[in-house]
């Protein structure tokens, strides 16, 4: 922006010039920062190399963890897309603000902290991945992805806008990012804003953009140590889930194992229907790209761990692939902040809602306590109040981060939060408060449903985890996390582990008494009721 002066200016006086000087730096100093909340769907700790991670470089989400702090204890309280963000939105957990699964709808009169920024005086947006069944309330600005139930399609994906439906050409990452942009450039530029920019990628079925189609077609990943799991000494529900690689995984939908010429022969087939979608252009890259994995598969060579390999190979070359989209538009509004002079005064946050298996104990997906999904990544950036390259190992969850954006922007934090502001996390060097809890709580509903995961609530602190399953079983595992990173050996009811047990048993019903989770194993009131999804969305796309 230039700069423009008058000759009556020039003339200032010295005193006048320093009082406006002064009267600057007080204005400089009080101004509320502004937000931006990156937040995308299943990205996990192991596909970012700011986490070291070795299976890809995520070099902008790099720069956020490296010009500001890496949190690498930070906990999702239910490892699922919609519960996740309505934990988010309130600082409350999901027995309190209602939204327990994703057959939930999310109640948007109640408090939010988009809300109370908004009433506050902040401009408010919401854009991207919204996935909570109902319209968002507290944002001046929203355009959310309605397709697939909200899941949102990657090529030409329908929008749902400040009320109206709209389809958009192109590939929604970079299509959610030209509308962050937008909503950026026609803001009122007197306000604070607080933007959610929330992408869908790398979600379920993991299309890449058409740039990244086939980039990792001749690269060979690392295979988890664990990728092969038996499962012994462990019980029903990690022997019971349907989230397996080997036997989870669809030829068509996930593998993408079809031609176009097949697809055209049966169009109700899902895969089809995104295919569609694509420019033909796109169309003749796709098929070009997969020619290769489906020839290979109908050898009919691949059995038993071979056939595992295959697939977990093709799993991560599509997932990761979809990844680069994301961290490319990343640096996009990283670069268009740093432009306009806003990037120092925002607070940049880079979350998921929650973490996701990559093949360890043979999986894909989330939903268990297990710490590859249970675990968020959570990087933040605002050089004002946080010390460039700085970690933290504080127990963090998601229901701290509305306190704490309440807390920077100077707004009183309401009672009924449950969260814990990480502000005196941050200001400190990513240092531990001395008073600052114990262990992060844990409870899963959704059951049963999709991918067969038992519901289940725990605790996690620094060095242990334990969990009970109910419901359909009733069955307790228990983690030496630093003795068993991988939680491949359930030491609940082992005699050396007495004492511990006894501990952790007394510090779960602590947390849950102090969380207000009275009825922890449903026993007067069930909470998961029916999935949603088999019916068609409020918008009448399929």
């Amino acid at each position: 922006m230039e700069n423009y002066y008058t000759p009556s200016a020039l003339l200032l006086p010295l005193a006048a010039l320093s009082l406006a000087s002064c009267g600057n730096q007080k204005k400089e100093e009080t101004r509320q920062p502004n937000i931006i909340f990156m937040m995308t769907d299943d990205h996990t700790t192991q596909a970012m190399s700011c986490y070291g991670g070795n299976l890809i470089q995520t070099p902008n989400m790099d720069r956020i963890a490296n010009e500001g702090i890496r949190f690498d204890n930070c906990y999702a309280v239910n490892a699922l897309s919609g519960p996740s963000r309505a934990c988010i939105l309130t600082g409350k957990f999901s027995h309190e603000n209602g939204f327990t699964d994703n057959a939930s709808t999310f109640n948007g009169d109640q408090q939010t902290f988009p809300k109370l920024l908004q009433q506050a005086g902040y401009q408010t947006a919401i854009i991207g991945k919204w996935h909570l069944i109902s319209e968002p309330q507290g944002f001046d600005h929203w355009s959310i992805l309605s397709g697939q139930h909200e899941q949102g399609d990657y090529y030409d994906p329908d929008f749902w806008e400040n009320g109206k439906h709209i389809v958009e050409k192109g590939y929604a990452t970079d299509i959610i990012t030209d509308k962050a942009i937008e909503f950026l450039e026609g803001r009122d530029k007197n306000k604070p804003f607080c933007m959610m920019y929330h992408q869908k990628a790398p979600h379920r079925n993991w299309m890449p953009a058409p740039r990244h189609l086939g980039i990792f077609n001749n690269t060979t990943f690392p295979e988890p140590a664990n990728l092969f799991d038996d499962y012994e000494g462990r019980g029903r529900a990690a022997r019971e889930q349907d989230m397996s690689i080997e036997h989870t995984l669809t030829n068509d939908w996930d593998l993408k194992l079809l031609t176009r010429e097949e697809m055209l022969k049966d169009t109700t087939n899902r895969l089809y229907s995104v295919y569609k979608r694509m420019p033909i252009e796109v169309q003749d890259k796709w098929d070009s790209v997969y020619a290769g994995r489906i020839a290979e598969y109908r050898k009919g060579d691949l059995k038993g761990k071979s056939l595992i390999s295959w697939k977990y190979q093709q799993y991560m070359r599509d997932y990761l692939a979809t990844v680069l989209a994301v961290d490319e538009n990343i640096g996009r509004l990283l670069n268009y902040l740093e432009k306009i002079g806003e990037l120092d005064n925002t607070i940049i946050v880079y979350t998921s809602d929650q973490g996701f298996f990559l093949g360890e104990h043979g999986w894909f997906d989330k939903r268990f306590m297990y710490e590859e999904c249970q675990r968020m990544p959570l990087i933040i950036r605002y050089p004002k109040a946080i010390k460039a390259g700085s970690t933290s190992n504080a127990i963090s969850m998601n229901v701290d981060f509305a306190p704490t954006f309440l807390d920077f922007a100077g707004i009183e934090i309401p009672s009924d939060i449950q969260g814990a502001s990480l502000k005196p996390i941050l200001v400190n060097e990513g240092k531990t408060p001395a008073d600052w809890r114990k262990a992060a709580y844990y409870h899963y509903y959704e059951y049963p449903a999709e991918h067969s995961v038992k519901r289940h609530y725990g605790i996690r602190t620094q060095d242990f985890k334990l969990i009970h399953f109910y419901n359909d079983i009733d069955e307790w595992e228990m983690y030496d996390i630093k003795a068993d990173p991988r939680e491949m050996n359930n030491v609940f009811g082992k005699p050396e582990y007495a004492e511990k047990q006894k501990e952790l048993m007394q510090l779960l019903q602590e947390t849950q008494k102090q969380y207000k989770d009275t009825d922890p194993d449903e026993k007067e009131k069930v909470l998961f009721k029916g999935d949603r999804r088999l019916m068609k969305n409020r918008y009448g796309v399929p």
